[in-house]
Formats: structure tokens, sequence, C-alpha cells
């Protein structure tokens, strides 16, 4: 199933996508996309609903409604860096032993056409095509790798994008450089693994003013999207709802010589096979 939500910002309903202009509306069912939902298997529950729905011609069309980030506000975003290798190189920096994680703040969540605004004092915005890990359940000290398989509700697009000044030349964590307001679009929606033949072998792409700026593959992670939930879970609590964005490949802005920085009128335009596309205007600080 693919789950979207619907509707003005802070007010979305929660549906499942039916095709590319349908949907099944279950907010009479269903409250959010939620901790609650999802830490009662609400993926598995609504499975016979929404095939009912579908077979009564409950079906509506998206036309030219928002759509919303595909999950409610998490408890946590917590992001993995330098999870390319490609990407580290483009960087100047070595490819992690380990997972380098950091975290970002929620409320950077916004939906995947959602404008993203430049923040005050920003010399360096930059952009980061993403697979985005969606938790299904508490999670803590997994046993295993393969265990973590258990503990994904679903896959989504994120771009993860970066202040590079306030990131790595303003002194400690990197939270500063990627907490910015509008800065984590995520969806058009969260695609559960039953729909993913193999989520270690999605292209991904993105564009900045039609011009491709990233091309790569998650075939090219260090890190799989499995190790780091059960890595993660050695060190901390990973709550239902909780989002986890996995790497960029290579081709962000810092990365370019000469450098390339967004600027306010700029449109990224970005994807992930079987995920879906986003598209954002870039605007100018408040």
């Amino acid at each position: 199933m693919k789950l979207l939500r619907i509707g003005d910002f802070g007010a979305e309903k929660p549906a499942v996508l039916v095709d590319d202009d349908r949907y099944v509306d279950l907010s009479d069912v269903v409250s959010d996309f939620d901790e609650e939902f999802f830490a009662g298997d609400g993926v598995a529950a609504i499975r016979s609903l929404v095939a009912d729905r579908i077979a009564d011609g409950r079906v509506a069309n998206l036309g030219g409604q928002r759509i919303g980030a595909p999950i409610a506000r998490p408890h946590q975003i917590i992001c993995v860096g330098l999870n390319y290798s490609d990407h580290a190189a483009e960087t100047g920096q070595a490819v992690p032993d380990e997972p380098i994680l950091f975290t970002k703040s929620p409320n950077t969540l916004v939906g995947p056409n959602d404008d993203v605004r430049i923040p005050r004092g920003s010399t360096k915005p930059d952009w980061e095509v993403e697979l985005g890990i969606v938790i299904g359940k508490r999670t803590s000290y997994l046993d295993s790798v393969e265990a973590a398989r258990e503990h994904i509700a679903g896959w989504t697009l994120v771009n993860d994008v970066s202040e590079r000044a306030f990131q790595m030349e303003r002194g400690g964590q990197w939270l500063k450089g990627k907490s910015a307001e509008t800065f984590n679009p995520a969806g058009p929606w969260l695609v559960t693994p039953d729909e993913i033949d193999d989520v270690i072998d999605l292209g991904m792409w993105l564009d900045v003013n039609g011009v491709r700026r990233q091309s790569g593959s998650t075939a090219t992670m260090i890190f799989d999207p499995f190790f780091i939930v059960h890595y993660i879970s050695q060190f901390m609590v990973l709550e239902p709802g909780d989002l986890i964005n996995t790497g960029t490949p290579p081709g962000v802005g810092m990365g370019f010589r000469p450098e390339i920085w967004l600027q306010a009128g700029d449109v990224m335009e970005l994807g992930i096979e079987g995920l879906g596309t986003q598209r954002q205007n870039v605007v100018a600080p408040r």
C-alpha cells in the first residue's frame, strides 16, 4: 500500500493511494498516521478495509489537493551521514567505519511539494535526495540485522535540505545546518515493504532548475537500511512513526567545483524508483 495524507498543513487526513490520481479516504476510521496508528499495527488493520472500499467504489480523485508528509510529526528524525562512499569522496571526508548519526528537528517535516525556505543568514543551502525509513514498532536493542525488517513500516522519499555554512563552519554538531523550517520534505507517500522488491537497488535522482545534479542508487549505500535500524537500536529507542534519513549519493552542491548553492527562485525536483517524486520551490528568508 501507499499511505498518504491530504489537505492543508496541520489538518491533513489519512488516505491510501489507489492509482495515480485516486485515493481511499480513511479519516473516518484513522485519526492520523502517527505513533498510535503504527504501534497498533495499523497498516495490517486497514488492508481489508481499503480493499472493501475500492470494491465498493468508495474512491475519490486527488485533483489539485495538497499532499502532506506521509506521517504525522515523529518523535525524532535521525539521519545517517556520509552513507555513500562516492558522496564521502566528493566532500573530502573519509568513508566511516560505523554509521555517523545526527538528529534533525522534527518540525522540519513538510509535504513533498511544499516550499523550501532559505533561513536567515544562510549562504550555502544545499540539497540531498534520500531514502527515508519509517519505524513501525518500538525498537530497542534488536538482536540481529534481520530482526529490523519486522520493525519497518515502510519507505519514503526525503529531501534532506542542508545549510552547509551552519553545518560545517559554526562549530559543534550538524544539527544547526539541518534543522531550519521546511528542511525535510517527505513523501508523497509511505510505501509498505511488500510493494518494493529490493530496497537496496532503487534508482534515485535530483534536478535543480531542470539540470540533473544527483543520480545514484541505494545499491551503493555503505550501510543498508536494515543494518541502520539494528545499529541505531543499540544506542536509543526508536518509537513507532519515527523517521530515519539514510544518506545521499554524490552530486550535492558542496561537491561541485565551484560549489553550487540554492537560491530563492530555484526549483528542486527529485525521485526514487517506486517511491514517487517531489517538487519544491526555493523561497527567500522571512
